[in-house]
């Protein structure tokens, strides 16, 4: 802490202060009383809803518990389980059919299906890459990863790899922008004759433009499936000079959506953390974040990429723009931080402060032209609501904001995360309450593993953690929010998205994998990397997602109520002591691995190790399901906590060995003592008890607990 101050009521770190008042307030025609005033007004109204909110939800659970305590022993009654729900109004009642209203959209989110980035936002490095990944390479995506089915050897270019590269990227040509004659493999003298492309496609209108003159051009610009794409021609360059058009390489619109993360991904536990979080943010909507980078041996400063400038293929210049469409996701109901304390000397709701700090943040864009967003709009991303209340809480919040700020009314444009049990049930509700607002609906499977785990703890010991991916409620909940987004009319509104693609370094997995997504009908879809999303970006030009969706919407309603409330209960299934012991190590090595960066290091989001070495995007979800899947069975006793502890000693060592290289990593073993294995410890054998099985408490705590030893 730096020390505090008074405004208007409240005590405030000073590092927040003078990132106020120094740096985001000017510029934006608000006065610093106008901003302190409405923020101690937004504390003082919403603070006591924030508050009574969580205990409702303290209270469903408490009659949820006692409900299975009851029945214990029993064969789970469904029928009655489900009146029950309804009779404490966990279920709400459902009303007439409607439409959402949300008006001034961007076409990236309102028209255009791809791939999506979430990126934490302290890492300036970070989420410049990712907001520059609006345009990506095929050919390097290709070349650098195992997309093809291996990895390329270390030493220098390969001729027969890069052979391979380009066949796989002109096969692709001839499938999603076919020649009227012959195939893209041995196509050559490209040009621009009388508004069309020389030689011709069998569409011409995906012909749209060019760079250059027309009859040598720089490149060509198609576009299918609203996603555009560069042939890239340069017949003085390595790879150009020995490709019968001079084509150099394939640039493909990628990550049309970015989420800058202050959230799942970060860890920020006071404001100077938070000043870091906000004062990237604030780069971005005034475009002028830098950050410094070194690459062999050279530095360099890394920015936003520039709009890609075209002739249009009917005459006339026009623009793309360069940089994926940014939305921020803000912190949910639950957390405080003592960045800010309110008139009785508590931590106010974090995500009250975030609210108004993004959002006055992101006027900076609205006052530039070609900035983020065409439209005027902002795009906030709200995850871990608990049903429509929660929904129409965060309304309300913006609501205030707009007044605050003096916005006009939705300017802020709600994204709704289907990732606790409570939303997924009433999803229908949930998207009424914000009709006006959402932008974005999206299904997160790691988050509602982990609270379906927690909200039925009592009703008995849950399946493996990989088992419950085959369990029926999950098919439910991944077709109905599909089919309820499409019924509420999002197309053409707002995005459907589905999960992460958790394994950065298996492309080719992906390749196979992730086409299920625009299948699905979602129009976006999560990846880890912008190298990944121009991979993925491959799915929507074989998939006309906007056709899948009337295909889905023509064929009725899926998936049922019954099916996802149902419970992924081991029930009579019998495990090895050998299954039992894989499933506790892997879950224990998740979170020890995951757990150690973020306290002793303040990682909130990095690719860890799993057990057999393989590295996977790991953020608090993941986490959360990991340790919830540890203490219900420590609850049921599956496993001792000797047994527990034992594994997460023996993980501790094998985490150790996967950061031996790291020079500023702590280990854990043999003292196990740290502040950070406490921590792991805590969630395991404290997760029970632990608000939804959400690990922000504890790893807020120990994180704030190691800040103020170091100093």
């Amino acid at each position: 802490m730096s020390g505090r101050v008074n405004r208007s009521g409240l005590q405030v770190d000073q590092f927040l202060v003078d990132f106020i008042e120094k740096r985001a307030l000017p510029g934006t025609e608000i006065e610093p009383q106008g901003f302190w005033n409405g923020l101690a007004r937004l504390v003082s109204e919403l603070g006591p809803k924030n508050r009574d909110l969580l205990a409702k939800r303290q209270d469903l659970q408490s009659r949820i518990d006692s409900w299975h305590a009851a029945r214990k022993g029993q064969e789970h009654d469904a029928s009655a389980y489900e009146s029950f729900l309804r009779e404490i109004g966990y279920l709400v009642e459902e009303g007439p059919d409607f439409q959402i209203e949300t008006t001034n959209v961007d076409p990236e989110i309102a028209f255009t299906p791809g791939p999506q980035l979430v990126v934490p936002i302290t890492n300036a490095r970070f989420a410049l890459n990712a907001a520059n990944a609006r345009w990506g390479s095929l050919y390097d995506a290709l070349y650098g990863t195992d997309a093809m089915g291996d990895l390329p050897d270390a030493a220098g270019y390969n001729a027969v790899r890069g052979a391979r590269v380009i066949a796989w990227a002109k096969s692709f040509l001839d499938e999603v922008a076919p020649l009227s004659d012959g195939s893209w493999s041995n196509a050559a003298g490209l040009r621009v004759a009388d508004g069309t492309l020389v030689p011709a496609l069998s569409d011409p209108a995906k012909f749209v433009g060019f760079g250059g003159a027309a009859d040598s051009p720089d490149f060509i610009l198609l576009k299918n499936n609203g996603l555009h794409l560069q042939i890239m021609i340069d017949p003085s360059s390595a790879i150009g000079a020995s490709d019968p058009a001079g084509i150099s390489d394939i640039r493909l619109e990628s990550a049309l959506t970015t989420i800058m993360d202050c959230e799942d991904s970060v860890a920020c536990v006071d404001a100077e953390d938070k000043v870091v979080a906000y004062g990237n943010w604030l780069g971005l909507m005034k475009g002028d974040l830098v950050e410094l980078v070194t690459k062999g041996g050279k530095t360099f400063a890394r920015k936003l990429s520039d709009d890609v400038t075209y002739t249009q293929a009917g005459g006339g210049s026009a623009t793309l723009k360069g940089r994926s469409l940014m939305l921020v996701r803000n912190v949910g109901h639950l957390m405080t931080n003592p960045a800010i304390l309110d008139a009785e000397g508590r931590e106010i709701g974090e995500g009250l402060m975030d609210a108004l700090c993004t959002t006055l943040i992101a006027m900076h864009d609205l006052k530039r032209e070609g900035g983020n967003s065409v439209e005027g709009s902002v795009y906030v991303v709200k995850p871990k609501m608990h049903g429509p209340e929660e929904v129409a809480f965060s309304v309300e919040i913006f609501d205030m904001v707009e007044d605050i700020l003096g916005l006009p009314r939705n300017t802020v444009k709600l994204g709704i995360m289907d990732e606790e049990r409570r939303t997924s049930a009433n999803l229908k509700e949930c998207i009424r309450a914000a009709k006006s607002r959402v932008a974005f609906i999206n299904t997160g499977f790691l988050d509602r593993t982990g609270d379906e785990i927690h909200t039925s703890m009592e009703a008995g010991p849950m399946l493996p953690k990989g088992d419950i991916k085959d369990t029926p409620w999950i098919t439910s909940y991944e077709d109905r929010n599909v089919d309820i987004g499409l019924a509420c009319g999002l197309k053409g509104k707002a995005q459907i998205g589905k999960g992460m693609w958790a394994m950065p370094d298996r492309m080719g997995d992906m390749l196979a994998a992730k086409i299920v997504h625009p299948m699905a009908g979602a129009t976006c879809a999560w990846v880890p990397s912008p190298t990944a999303a121009t991979l993925h970006a491959t799915h929507y030009h074989k998939v006309d997602v906007l056709a899948r969706q009337d295909e889905i919407a023509a064929g009725g309603a899926r998936g049922t109520l019954d099916d996802l409330l149902t419970i992924p209960l081991l029930g009579g299934r019998n495990l090895s002591n050998e299954e039992i012991a894989r499933e506790i190590e892997n879950n224990a090595q998740g979170i020890l691995g995951y757990v150690v960066r973020w306290i002793d290091q303040g990682v909130g989001c990095s690719k860890v190790p799993d057990i057999n070495d393989i590295g996977l995007m790991e953020d608090r979800a993941t986490c959360r399901i990991s340790s919830q899947a540890l203490a219900n069975w420590l609850y049921h006793d599956v496993v001792s906590q000797s047994e527990t502890m034992s594994a997460m000693q023996k993980m501790a060592a094998v985490v150790d060995r996967q950061n031996a290289d790291d020079p500023v990593y702590t280990p854990m073993a043999p003292g196990f003592d740290g502040i950070a294995f406490q921590a792991a410890c805590d969630l395991v054998f404290k997760g029970r008890v632990q608000p939804s099985g959400y690990t922000e408490p504890v790893l807020h705590a120990r994180r704030l607990e190691l800040k103020a030893q170091n100093n």
